[in-house]
């Protein structure tokens, strides 16, 4: 299974920079840039604070694929 997110959609959307996100959950612009692409799991705790910061729920922004 792979982890799929709409995390640079849903930052966009609030004109939010990934500095900006990265600074409200407490981790580097380029953990954000990486977990945008696909690169990086967040582990649960950060996909939480990421989803409170854009106002969504977890699974509006995280979700798995069935390969």
């Amino acid at each position: 299974m792979n982890l799929h997110n709409r995390l640079k959609e849903a930052r966009t959307e609030r004109s939010m920079t990934q500095e900006a996100l990265a600074a409200e959950a407490g981790v580097t612009r380029q953990t954000i840039i990486a977990i945008e692409k696909e690169k990086f799991v967040p582990s649960v705790k950060l996909a939480l604070v990421l989803a409170r910061s854009l106002q969504l729920r977890l699974e509006e922004l995280f979700w798995l694929d069935n390969e």
